[in-house]
């Protein structure tokens, strides 16, 4: 009988079955690329060795369909790469998460580091970043045919770089294409142009995209915009500011996003680099999570507002050098960091209930991994 009773008070992802985490990584001779590693959500740890691996030049961020049958990597190739040509490549992933190489495509720029897919799944959204001004930073639509093989590009977007920063601002440097919680835009961060670029989603049209009105939102010269989350309501979004380590509240309607507030990541009177990266709220939206990398190299923590959602500051935690991206575990117990600077993965402690983050419960060797996402079961 005590042991029943027992059974009744220990928490539900005590029980829970191992679930498969899919890593992309910027890849290294002999480094795979993409991996899939199983996960104990009862005890927040990874298994150290993968049981999956695919050879594929610098998978650093993942696209997992909604239906989890396909997998869009870009490949963040450029000059200097074994592989100069930025690409998109195809993976099929079936009923036991295993991956199978399909087609690739050109990304028609150097460097793609972010991607999304439309609501209706008939085009995904590739941000190239490009280093150098020669291409330059470019957005490119790619339309997925029927049985969602990625087609060559069939409309880019260039950008007028801000030039604030002469070094890191002469040439557009396109971070993010977001789609709306509407499904019917999409927004695009230029950390080379200080500007959020708005569309509207035509998937019926030969260019899907058409400039919305107004075309942008214009961010503090010299402050790098790169990714965006939205809340659970759609109306606020939250815009890492890299090359001023900080975090920008915008409001959303309908394709328009219009700035209101911005706060700190890094603590009062610092004065080292900045490098804000990695934003994410949890899954109740009561939490946003956001890196500041440089020599910062902490988590912020804020508590959201659900009704205007403005932010309070409830804790800094430090990280690993260069916490490329992060995730949470299935149940939000665990918070889950790619340190691309130390080659690992962090597995960190987390209060659902707080928000605040705990003890490092692991550290998992792995070459520059820069994407975390899990699959459902």
């Amino acid at each position: 009988m005590l042991r029943f009773l027992l059974l009744g008070i220990l928490p539900v992802s005590a029980f829970a079955a191992p679930v498969d985490l899919l890593v992309g990584s910027y890849t290294e001779p002999g480094a795979p690329g993409i991996y899939t590693f199983r996960f104990d959500p009862a005890q927040g740890r990874i298994e150290s060795l993968p049981w999956q691996s695919i050879r594929l030049d610098n998978p650093s961020w993942l696209v997992v369909s909604p239906d989890q049958r396909q997998v869009y990597a870009v490949n963040e190739n450029g000059p200097g790469y074994a592989d100069p040509v930025g690409r998109v490549t195809r993976l099929e992933l079936d009923g036991k998460h295993r991956l199978t190489l399909r087609e690739q495509v050109s990304s028609l720029s150097d460097e793609p580091t972010h991607a999304s897919l439309a609501a209706d799944g008939r085009h995904l959204f590739v941000a190239n970043y490009a280093v150098q001004s020669d291409p330059g930073g470019l957005l490119a639509v790619l339309p997925l045919d029927a049985q969602h093989r990625l087609q060559p590009a069939i409309q880019v977007s260039s950008y007028q770089a801000s030039g604030s920063n002469r070094e890191r601002q002469a040439s557009a440097h396109v971070h993010a294409a977001v789609v709306a919680p509407d499904g019917r835009h999409v927004l695009v961060a230029d950390l080379g142009g200080d500007r959020v670029h708005a569309y509207r989603y035509d998937p019926q049209a030969a260019r899907p995209l058409r400039t919305a009105e107004p075309a942008f939102v214009q961010l503090p010269a010299g402050s790098g915009p790169r990714h965006l989350a939205f809340d659970r309501s759609g109306r606020h979004a939250y815009l890492t500011l890299e090359m001023t380590g900080q975090v920008a509240l915008l409001d959303y309607a309908d394709g328009r996003l219009s700035l209101r507030e911005i706060s700190a990541l890094s603590e009062p009177g610092f004065t080292g680099a900045q490098g804000a990266g990695a934003i994410h709220l949890s899954a109740d939206g009561r939490w946003l999570y956001a890196v500041n990398r440089g020599e910062d190299n902490h988590i912020a923590v804020f508590a959201v507002d659900a009704g205007s959602g403005r932010l309070q500051p409830v804790q800094r935690r430090a990280v690993g050098r260069q916490a490329r991206e992060f995730t949470f575990s299935p149940d939000g117990r665990f918070l889950l960091v790619a340190t691309q600077g130390e080659n690992r993965i962090d597995v960190v402690a987390r209060d659902p209930a707080t928000g605040l983050l705990g003890d490092t419960v692991q550290q998992v060797a792995l070459p520059a991994p820069s994407y975390l996402q899990f699959l459902a079961n």
